[in-house]
């Protein structure tokens, strides 16, 4: 899934920037997250696997949905891109994890879901990783500090839910 969109990945989010075109507004902010924000900039531009273990919970929370329902929830936020922020998937879209406003893992009661909120650290690649690895962004942070609205994926997970049970849907 290198590509930039939902489905064969040859269509761009909708009021997003591809990350290869981000400047370095998204890593700084999600190195903001980090006890020793230098350190972790300095590991992300010195490539390798990139990868580092940032506290939830400071700046975000972590809602991880199997990928049977995040990806179709995906494509139902990128339809209202203020609601959309940034968004992982790991190996095989198994599994997506939306960032989320701090406090949201705490109060979330959906089923299905898992939450990451103050107290958990998640492993992030750097904002510019789209293809390969363990992980890799589907929608990068683009340094403004938006986060998915919980409310809004909330709805999209119903949303999806409700496709994936109708066959016309499929």
């Amino acid at each position: 899934m290198a590509g930039n969109g939902p489905g064969d990945g040859s269509e761009a989010w909708p009021g997003r920037t591809p990350p290869e075109h981000l400047s370095d507004a998204g890593l700084d902010w999600l190195a903001e997250a980090s006890p020793d924000p230098d350190t972790c900039r300095r590991q992300w531009r010195r490539g390798g696997s990139g990868l580092t273990m940032l506290p939830a919970g400071r700046r975000w929370d972590v809602l991880l949905v199997p990928g049977a329902l995040g990806l179709p929830a995906l494509a139902v936020l990128a339809l209202t891109p203020r609601g959309l922020g940034p968004v992982l998937a790991d190996f095989g879209d198994e599994n997506l994890a939306f960032l989320v406003p701090p406090g949201t893992a705490a109060r979330w009661l959906g089923t299905g879901v898992r939450v990451a909120g103050a107290g958990s650290w998640i492993l992030l690649p750097p904002p510019s990783r789209r293809a390969g690895g363990c992980l890799r962004w589907l929608v990068a942070p683009d340094g403004s500090g938006r986060l998915t609205d919980p409310v809004l994926l909330e709805l999209a997970l119903h949303d999806a839910a409700a496709g994936l049970g109708d066959p016309c849907a499929r």
